[in-house]
Formats: structure tokens, sequence, C-alpha cells
């Protein structure tokens, strides 16, 4: 191969001169050549890792993004989410390309945020420490910057819908036995006002929306991806009535829901009678159902009803890229909107003043930014615009759409993602399983993953195999219990597709992927050892039985229904004997496991006992653990670490070549 990391060196000297204007100090010392982990990363069997490599990998280290949060209730300023430091936290915008202020100043991550609803004198913002997942929420007051922790600082509070008149905030807590979610109602002025409005089992509930008179709410029941129920709850006493009464045997899913604007029905998304979720109305008198986007023929993943409730504005996941669409709210008739740019959006949401749409947007070409759609006007305005840190993004791969034949003849599908024209010949491969299981990889912005693909020559594929959402119902059953070894046959497929391109090097195959992308990977690594070369298992699970025994309570029944119930014999029989963790005799090439300590859905405790099995076989695996992070690492830092050793990795066993201190 061609490049080297010398070469990249001197092909971005210029652009690291800009990225070190933009970056935290840097872990590297010089007089040691190696980039030192910081006091919360705990490594074993790792290698030191060069400082050329960070020095090389940095610019692709330094991308920011901006999220959209919410509209300020009186005036035409937002606020953001996004990073200056270590972590994301809560920013005002007062302007597009205004300067974007940051409010809060945590170690933690800032998740989420939104203005109290009349007047915008405070935030409520949710926050948690060290990636355990117990979230908080907290409020942020616009005239002091005063901060005040609003729930009990110890159980996991999460959701949250505001009441028309801006008094009472509904969320969903575990304050009561730490496994259940309870709904909860306070006024986040009064933090004494706190109360628990109606006992409930489970941990899949939500709140959507407050009736238009405030009294009643919305709440999602979630049972699984393929099973949902709408509740109403009397806002004063609890009570509780089902809205979506299941019909036979037929499993019904419901995802966003607002009430009309007259408090008559209710706007929502639903697979009911389709292979996909469609955007529906349901006269809350009759209980009679209206399609409003049967002409769409994939998922309305979101949607927001306008102020006046004239007009929906709605994004469905149309072969995985994002398209928005506004529809007039009582005939579904389109309404003609400027053309967005290709990517994927989020978080749309209407200005309560004028016809103006918030939302995210991101793309293969640029990081997410704020972005406003004035419908009266058909202006589109950026109001973020997130460093890049001197790289020139828009000759970055897009995504091109590929399908594979799996074993049953079933067509999968995937983005590839190519290296520049200047690397030639059979390209090495990076296999990335996205997690969920119920999720999709979408042609978004690769991000630090750009690396690989531009300065190592790597194509990168993202798989969306059975099990996946976007592609109907039935698909997305179709790994569930016992049905996922076709899941684990479908990335055999993929192996084997690869060798039949030209331009692609199936000798030299990585494979990686976080959570269950994790455990996809680890399965990949016992069951096609001999067709890759190594695998990086992100927070992955090694022992689906195990996983389900040690999972945070209020996940694990809504993980039995995905993945089958431990307890019984014969299902737990089939995980044992398909776990990684009982294969390991079958492994061979080396293995890189990345874990945080504090990670309440897949616990270290399925990192640990792989490495443990790994090492007694003399595998080469190396480990990464860090003490303050959970799911996945949140904070640059460890990011960067991870990454850099990642690199080192990739450069070693995918591309067969040694990195040392001097090169």
């Amino acid at each position: 191969m061609q490049s080297t990391i010398i070469g990249i060196l001197m092909s971005t000297r210029a652009r690291l001169l800009v990225a070190l204007s933009l970056s935290l100090p840097c872990p590297v010392f010089a007089q040691t050549g190696v980039v030192t982990p910081n006091d919360n990363l705990v490594t074993d069997g790792l290698p030191p890792v060069p400082a050329v490599i960070a020095e090389a990998a940095r610019p692709y280290s330094e991308f920011r993004a901006a999220a959209f949060w919410d509209w300020h209730p009186t005036r035409r300023e937002m606020i953001i989410g996004t990073r200056f430091g270590d972590v994301p936290q809560l920013h005002r915008v007062r302007a597009p390309g205004g300067d974007r202020t940051q409010l809060t100043f945590f170690p933690d991550p800032v998740s989420g945020a939104s203005y109290q609803p009349t007047d915008g004198r405070y935030i409520v913002f949710t926050k948690d420490i060290g990636g355990a997942e117990f979230f908080q929420k907290y409020r942020y007051d616009a005239a002091t910057g005063d901060i005040t922790l609003l729930t009990d600082g110890k159980s996991r509070n999460v959701g949250g819908a505001w009441s028309h008149k801006g008094d009472r905030y509904a969320y969903m807590s575990t304050r009561r036995n730490g496994r259940d979610l309870d709904l909860w109602v306070m006024d986040p002025a009064d933090p004494a006002s706190d109360r628990m409005i109606a006992q409930l089992e489970g941990g899949g509930w939500a709140p959507a929306d407050w009736s238009p008179d405030d009294r009643q709410i919305l709440l999602l029941q979630g049972i699984s991806v393929n099973e949902s129920y709408l509740w109403l709850i009397d806002a004063s006493s609890g009570q509780k009535t089902l809205l979506t009464p299941k019909q036979g045997n037929d499993s019904v899913a419901f995802g966003n829901a607002q009430f009309s604007r007259d408090g008559k029905g209710v706007y929502l998304t639903t697979d009911r009678a389709s292979e996909f979720q469609r955007l529906a109305y349901l006269d809350l008198a009759t209980k009679q159902y209206r399609v409003l986007t049967a002409r769409i023929p994939w998922d309305v993943d979101d949607f927001d009803l306008s102020p006046d409730g004239r007009a929906i504005a709605l994004v469905a996941n149309e072969d995985g890229v994002d398209a928005l669409h506004v529809i007039d709210a009582a005939t579904g008739a389109e309404r003609r909107i400027p053309k967005l740019p290709t990517g994927l959006l989020s978080g749309i949401r209407w200005r309560k003043r004028g016809a103006e749409l918030g939302f995210t947007l991101t793309s293969a070409r640029a990081p997410a930014d704020a972005y406003s759609l004035d419908l009266g006007s058909g202006t589109v305005t950026r109001w973020t615009e997130s460093e890049t840190a001197g790289l020139n993004t828009s000759d970055f791969a897009n995504a091109e759409l590929v399908h594979w034949p799996s074993f049953d003849s079933r067509s999968i599908s995937g983005f590839l993602y190519k290296p520049p024209a200047r690397f030639t010949g059979r390209r090495p491969v990076i296999v990335n399983i996205h997690g969920g299981p119920e999720g999709q990889s979408r042609p978004g912005f690769l991000g630090r993953n750009s690396f690989y693909v531009n300065e190592l020559g790597v194509t990168i594929i993202f798989p969306n195999i059975r099990g996946s959402t976007g592609y109907g119902k039935t698909f997305l059953k179709l790994d569930n219990g016992v049905l996922r070894e076709g899941a684990y046959k479908d990335i055999g497929a993929l192996l084997a597709w690869i060798r039949t391109r030209p331009d692609l090097d199936a000798d030299h195959v990585l494979v990686t992927g976080g959570s269950y992308g994790g455990h996809m990977t680890l399965v990949t690594a016992t069951q096609y050892d001999g067709q890759i070369c190594c695998a990086v298992d992100v927070v992955g699970i090694s022992n689906l039985a195990t996983f389900l025994e040690h999972t945070s309570g209020y996940r694990q029944d809504l993980r039995r229904v995905e993945y089958g119930d431990e307890r019984d014999s014969t299902l737990r029989a089939w995980m044992e004997r398909t776990a990684p963790l009982n294969n390991v005799d079958k492994v061979t090439k080396p293995l890189f496991i990345v874990q945080g300590m504090n990670d309440p859905r897949v616990p270290r405790s399925e990192a640990e006992q792989m490495l443990a099995a790994l090492k007694k076989r003399g595998v080469p695996v190396w480990y990464l653990m860090a003490k303050d992070e959970g799911h996945g690492f949140r904070k640059k830092g460890n990011q960067d670490f991870q990454f850099y050793a990642t690199i080192l990795f990739t450069e070693r066993f995918l591309l067969g070549r040694e990195v040392s201190a001097t090169r």
C-alpha cells in the first residue's frame, strides 16, 4: 500500500495548524513519542500508541456538530447542543450565524433541553453523570444563569412534555423502585410541586403531549419495537384509559403522537394495517383512523403540528435518506416547499410565531448543524456552521447503496464508502455493524471514520441486516429470538459478496460495531474467523443470556421481547450454544474490546468475561475501559484515545504494517 503515516503527516501539516487552535491539549508527550491515556482510562494488552498517529489523525477528531433543541417562545432565537470543550453543552444562538453562547459547563454532556413554553424565562435540561444514564432534570434561569436540580439526583428521569400553560412538566422516573417508570408532573418553577401522577409497570413509557385544556396527558407505552400502545392519563387523578386497544393477534406499533389543536383527535404515526409507520389521525369520539401519508411507502420517523393546527411537517425515511414534507393537517395534501440538501433530518419543531421550522441537518459531507425553513418565504437558513478543523469536506465520499443476496435469497442492503481515486487496486474493508438491533445505518457524516477512508484508503461498508428499521415491520421481526441466526448469516453473506467485488480485498477485512453491533462483531469473530483479519468490539454483548440477566432492570423485559427470554430453558440453550463467549476456541484473529465502566445497558462484565476467555487461549486481545463513561465514550478526550488506539490496531492487523514512534 502506497499511503503511509509519514505521507499523511506531510499532506496534513497545514490542517494540523488549524486543528491545534481548536482542540484541547493533546495527551501526547514528545519525550516518549507516545500518546498517554488519561487517568480515567484503563488498558490491558494495548501497546503504546505512537504520537505520530495522533498528529496525523487529529483533524478528524476535531469536527464539531450542533443539534437544534428548541425555539424561544417569543423571540426568533434558539437553543442548541454543541461542544466547545470536552462534551456537548447547552448553548443559545440569538440569530442565524450568531455567537453560540455557552450556558452550561459540566464535565458530563447535556443531552437535551427545552424552553418554558410561554415566556422562556427558564430552560429545563437533562444530564447524567459518568455515562450511567441516571438522568436528572435541571432548571436554567435565563435571567441569572442559576442552575437548580429538579429531580432526586439518584433515579433515572427521562422524557418531557410541557403543559400548554407552561406551569407543568410531565416526565418519567424510576424513583419509586429503581425499575419501573412512573409518570411524574411538576412545576419546574417550584420543585416542591413534584408529584407522581400514575404508578406504572415497565420501562418503556414516555409522555407524548398534553391535551389543549391541560387536563389529559397522552402517554406512549412501548413493549417492543413492534408493539406499543397509547393511553390517556387524567392529569389530576392519574386515571388511565387505553386509547389503542389490541385488535386480534397482530401487534401494532405507535411512534410520535400529538393532540389536534381542538382536542378532538390525535395525530400519530403507526404501522397499523401497513408495513411502515404512516401518519394518521385518530378521532377520539369514533376511534376511527384516517391515514394522511398513504402515498409515502416509507416510515414517517418524526412530525410536528403547526401552532395553528393547519399544517404538519414530517420526515420520511426514504431508503435511508430523509425527506421533509409539509402537508395539510385536514386533507393530507402536500404543500410545495424548497428542496433541502440531501441528508438526515431530526428534531423538527415549529416556531410559535410565524411559519418557520427548526431542525438539525447532516450529510455525508457536512456535520450536523441547526437550520430553519420559513414556509412563507421559502427561505432555508443555516443557523450554525460547525468547524471541520480545516479539512475540506466537500470532496468526502458519498455513500453508495449496495445490495447482496443472503442465504435465503433475501436481498440485504448497506451503504459503502469508497476511498479517493489515488488509492488503486483492491481496497481493504471495514464492516461497521449498527447497534439496536432496531437501528439503521444511514448515509450521514462519517466524522472520525473518514480518516480510514481518506487517509488509509479503506472502504467502509455499513450493513443493514435483517432486524434493521426502515424496511418494514416484517423485515424488522426477522431476527427476533432464535431467528437471530439469520442476521448472523447476513454478515456471512456480506463477506462472501465482498469476495465478488473486483475493487475490494476480501483477504483484508476488519469487522466492528457498538452495542448490538459489538455482539455481531463477536459473533462474526467466532463464526467467520477465517474470513476476517481482526475485529473491534465496542460495548458488545458476549452472551445474550448473561446480558439479559445483568442489564439494568428497567430494560430487561423490553430486551427479552427482542432477544428471547433467557429464563426459558429452550431459548437459554440456544443462547448458550451461539454465545461468542462459549465459542472462543474458534477465534484466532486479534480482537480489540472497548467498554465503559458505568454502562447500564451492556454491563462491563460482558466485556471482561470475553477478555478473560481470550487471554486464557492466548488470542491477541487489547482492552480499553473508561471509568467515567457508560454505553460508549462521550467525552472527547476518551474518544480521541480510543480513535488513535483503533488506528494503531487497524494499521497493524488490517493493513499489516507497524507504526513506530519515529515514523
